[in-house]
C-alpha cells in the first residue's frame, strides 16, 4: 500500500513508525496517521531528505521511466539534458556516456552546463546594473520553492530568469526545433516538479538512480572503449560544469565579469540559507549582493539521488578535471528564459494559548517543567508538537516522554493487580522492582515498612527472600522462558514462570504459591486411589468367580460330549 499523490510518497507497509522523516524534514511537510508518515504534497519542497534518511526506505520518489520509454517509442527525437554532476555517478568518459544513453534510444545528448553558462551571463548583466540590493540565484528549484512557500517576502529578490535546466531546454529547441522532446537527467528530485510545471520546455526529469535502474532492467552495460564519433550536441560546455559545486556559479559569474562593488557569496543547505537571510533588511545594504543558494550541503554533488558511494574528494576531482575555461566569455547571453517568481505562502493556522495548552495536556504537559523540548517527536519544541496536533499532522503517541509515562503507569497498575508475586531482577539477581504480592509473600510485613516504601527493596538480592539461582541464571544467559512447576522451597510449593526482559541484562519472575492447592490435590488423589483399589479388588473377585464358573462349565460339557459319542458307537 502506498500514498502516491506527489513526487515524494510513502510505502505504508514499509513505514516503521520511527518519525525520522519528521525530524529530517526542514519544513515539516509530514503527516502522521495511525503511526504511518505521509508526505503533504502541497507543503513539500522536494529536498529529498526524507528519502535519503528513511531507515526502511519507505519514502520513495515518483518513477517516470515508463513515461520516458513511451516518449522514445512514440518516434519523437528525444534529447537528454545531462547535469554536469554525472561524472560523480558514472566513472566513464563523455563518449562512453553518450553511447550508453543512445543505446537506450535517445537521439542526442547535451550538457545542462550550456544552459548554466547562459544563466551566468545574464545574471552578471543584471548585477552590473544594480547600485545596491539583494539578488538570489534561481538555479536551485528547492531553494526557489522554499522561498515562495516559506519565505515569501524574499521572492522579489530571486533572479527573474529560469533555471539552467529550463534555459538549456530552450537552447536545444532553438538549435534543433520546437518539435523535439527534452528529458533532464540529474541528481535532483525537485527537477521533476520543474518539468511538470514547464512541459513546454522539459517533458520529463529522471534521476541518476532511475537511469541506473533503467540500465539494469534493460541489461544495458555502460559502454567501454573509445566510442569514436560521439560527442555532446550542439557543442561542448565550458565553465558551466562548475555549477554542481559549492561556489561554482559564482566562479562562472566572475569569468563573465562583474563590477568591483558587487559582492558574491554562496550558501549551501537550507539551514545556512535561513541564517544568511535571517532578519534581512534591504535598507542596510550598501552594495549589490548576490547569493548563490543551493539546498544541499556541498552543492548538487550531494543531491539526494546522486547514486554514488564515492568520496567527495574523488567526485569533485572527476568533475574539476574536465572543466575547460574559455579565453573570453560573451557579455550577452544567446538564450534567456525570463521568469517571475511570485509568493505562494503556505497557510499557517494560528491558535490561542488556551488551544495550545489543551493540546499540551493531551501529551501530559501540564507544567512548564513538563515541556522537555527533546525533539524526539521530530519537532523542536513541545509547543510546536502541540500545534502539529491541532493541525492534524501529529499524534500523541509521537511524544516519547508521554508514552514512557503511560507505559510506566500501566506497568505499575498491572504489577499491583497481579495476585501472584512479581519481581524484576538485574543480571546480578538484584531486585529492580517488586509488587505488593511479593512483599506480602516473602517479607515480614509487621517488622518492616516495605509496603509503605517498596523502593527499599530495590538493589536487594532475591536470594534473601527466595532461592532459585540456577533457574534464574539459566533464563538470563539463554534468553528462553522457563516454566517451573511444583518448585519446593521452605516447606512450600511454588509455580515459577521466568521470562527474559533483556538477555543477559534483566529477567521477570512470576511466583505463585500452590502449596494449598497441592495438598488438596494430594487428598483427592488419595481418595481416588482408595476407590480405584476397591474397584480393582472387586474386579479381581469377579474375574476369579468367572474363572471358576468357566472351569465347571467346561467339565460338564466335556462329560456330555463323551457320553454322546459312546451312544453313537
Amino acid at each position: 500500500m502506498s500514498e502516491n499523490t506527489g513526487i515524494v510518497y510513502t510505502l505504508y507497509n514499509e513505514c516503521q513508525d520511527c518519525y525520522k522523516c519528521v525530524r529530517r524534514c526542514p519544513v515539516k511537510s509530514i503527516r502522521i496517521q495511525d503511526g504511518h508518515a505521509c508526505v503533504i504534497a502541497e507543503k513539500c519542497i522536494e529536498c529529498g531528505r526524507c528519502v535519503a534518511h528513511c531507515p526502511s526506505q519507505a519514502k520513495r520518489v515518483r518513477n517516470d521511466l515508463e513515461k520516458v520509454r513511451q516518449l522514445i517509442n512514440s518516434g519523437k527525437k528525444v534529447y537528454v539534458s545531462l547535469a554536469p554532476s554525472w561524472r560523480a555517478s558514472f566513472s566513464c568518459t563523455r563518449r562512453q556516456m553518450i553511447t550508453t544513453l543512445k543505446k537506450l534510444g535517445f537521439f542526442g545528448i547535451s550538457e545542462t552546463a550550456l544552459g548554466a553558462q547562459e544563466v551566468s551571463i545574464e545574471t552578471a548583466r543584471l548585477l552590473n546594473q544594480m547600485e545596491k540590493g539583494l539578488m538570489i540565484s534561481s538555479a536551485c528549484p528547492v531553494i526557489v520553492k522554499y522561498i515562495r512557500l516559506y519565505k515569501p517576502e524574499l521572492a522579489q529578490y530571486i533572479v527573474p530568469i529560469a533555471s539552467p535546466a529550463l534555459t538549456h531546454a530552450q537552447l536545444l529547441k532553438k538549435a534543433f526545433g520546437d518539435d523535439i522532446a527534452v528529458v533532464f537527467i540529474g541528481p535532483c528530485i525537485a527537477k521533476k516538479e520543474e518539468a511538470d510545471t514547464h512541459q513546454e520546455l522539459i517533458n520529463f526529469a529522471l534521476t541518476f538512480e532511475e537511469l541506473k535502474l533503467w540500465l539494469k532492467e534493460s541489461d544495458t552495460a555502460v559502454a567501454t572503449g573509445d566510442c569514436y564519433g560521439e560527442d555532446f550536441v550542439p557543442t561542448y560546455a565550458y565553465e558551466g560544469n562548475l555549477y554542481p559545486m559549492d561556489g561554482g556559479m559564482n566562479e562562472t559569474i566572475k569569468q563573465v565579469g562583474v563590477n568591483d562593488n558587487v559582492h558574491l557569496c554562496q550558501v549551501c543547505s537550507l539551514e545556512a540559507f535561513d541564517l544568511a537571510v535571517n532578519s534581512f533588511s534591504q535598507e542596510n545594504l550598501k552594495n549589490p549582493i548576490f547569493i548563490e543558494a543551493l539546498a544541499c550541503a556541498g552543492g548538487c554533488m550531494h543531491g539526494p539521488c546522486i547514486a554514488t558511494t564515492s568520496s567527495d574528494v574523488n567526485n569533485i576531482s572527476r568533475v574539476l578535471s574536465h572543466v575547460k575555461y574559455r579565453n573570453s566569455v560573451p557579455k550577452v547571453s544567446d538564450v534567456v528564459v525570463s521568469q517571475e517568481y511570485h509568493p505562494m505562502p503556505v497557510a499557517q493556522k494560528t491558535y490561542s494559548m488556551d488551544e495550545i495548552q489543551e493540546a499540551l495536556h493531551r501529551i501530559g504537559k501540564y507544567l512548564p517543567e513538563d515541556e522537555l523540548n527533546c525533539a524526539g517527536c521530530g519537532y523542536q519544541t513541545c509547543k510546536d508538537m502541540a500545534k502539529a496536533l491541532l493541525d492534524g499532522n501529529a499524534e500523541p503517541s509521537m511524544c516519547v516522554s508521554y508514552m514512557r509515562k503511560i507505559a510506566a503507569k500501566k506497568a505499575s497498575a498491572m504489577l499491583k493487580s497481579i495476585p501472584s508475586a512479581m519481581v524484576l531482577l538485574d543480571k546480578n539477581l538484584n531486585i529492580l522492582e517488586a509488587n505488593e504480592a511479593f512483599i506480602k509473600m516473602f517479607t515480614d510485613t509487621e517488622q518492616n515498612n516495605y509496603l509503605s516504601d517498596p523502593q527499599k527493596l530495590v538493589g536487594t538480592n532475591i536470594q534473601q527472600f527466595f532461592e532459585a539461582q540456577k533457574v534464574f541464571s539459566a533464563v538470563l544467559s539463554s534468553g528462553d522462558e522457563i516454566h517451573k512447576e511444583n518448585y519446593k522451597y521452605n516447606n512450600s510449593i511454588y509455580d515459577l514462570h521466568i521470562f527474559p526482559v533483556e538477555q543477559n541484562i534483566s529477567i521477570g519472575v512470576i511466583i505463585t504459591n500452590i502449596t494449598n492447592t497441592s495438598k488438596s490435590r494430594e487428598i483427592v488423589a488419595q481418595k481416588a486411589k482408595e476407590v480405584i483399589d476397591k474397584n480393582i479388588s472387586t474386579v479381581q473377585q469377579i474375574a476369579c468367580l468367572l474363572g471358576e464358573h468357566m472351569v465347571q462349565t467346561e467339565t460338564i460339557l466335556n462329560t456330555i460330549a463323551s457320553e454322546y459319542n459312546q451312544d453313537e458307537e
